[in-house]
């Protein structure tokens, strides 16, 4: 006796032609199953995976059939060496899918936006995040890292009011701007936080 494994043709003829959906590399055996064979325990499993490997046989010789492309690319190596790609094109599936979650739902209005509707107050166009900073000629964010709102905190020299009287206790223009800028986080966090309770 050979050791060789013995190997089944791959041409598969069947009675009832299959369908092949091979853009989602799908393909639909109408031809109905041996049901004495499906009754028979010892028989069941082997004639199940020898109907599945025929079916699947169909498919890889349509999905060969299809139009190659050969590529070398050196990227996917972690030597170096140039490796060839076979690429085959799938088209387009034709069998609709059904979505794995559910179709998102309308987020309900936030107290801004029903405020706003109230009033008929139509959303600014917005203008972009960047600003031309004139003494450094440059486009700057407008706020965030090395924002524009935050000019004053890197001035070595800053203006104090004239309205400050000399016994009252002086405070730092750029802490008082940094304090500004955090007060109006929380303030916007807090209301964040109550739009959420709102909206459940």
């Amino acid at each position: 006796m050979s050791d060789e494994k013995e190997y089944k043709p791959v041409t598969v003829d069947k009675l009832i032609p299959n369908t092949f959906d091979l853009g989602n590399l799908a393909t639909f055996d109408p031809n109905p199953l041996d049901n004495e064979k499906l009754k028979d325990d010892s028989q069941k499993e082997q004639y199940l995976a020898s109907v599945t490997r025929d079916n699947v046989q169909l498919l890889i010789n349509q999905i060969l059939s299809l139009p190659v492309k050969t590529t070398t690319d050196t990227h996917g190596s972690s030597t170096g060496q140039n490796s060839t790609m076979t690429l085959i094109h799938l088209p387009e599936p034709t069998t609709p899918l059904p979505r794995e979650k559910s179709i998102p739902k309308a987020k309900p209005p936030t107290k801004w936006e029903q405020f706003a509707a109230r009033k008929g107050i139509k959303a600014k166009a917005k203008d972009g995040k960047m600003v031309y900073d004139e003494a450094t000629g440059e486009w700057v964010p407008k706020w965030g890292y090395k924002g524009k709102n935050k000019d004053l905190d890197s001035q070595w020299l800053v203006e104090v009011d004239d309205k400050v009287k000399p016994d009252e206790e002086l405070i730092d223009p750029r802490t008082l701007k940094r304090a500004e800028r955090k007060k109006l986080i929380k303030k916007n966090e807090l209301q964040h936080k109550r739009n959420l309770k709102n909206q459940s």
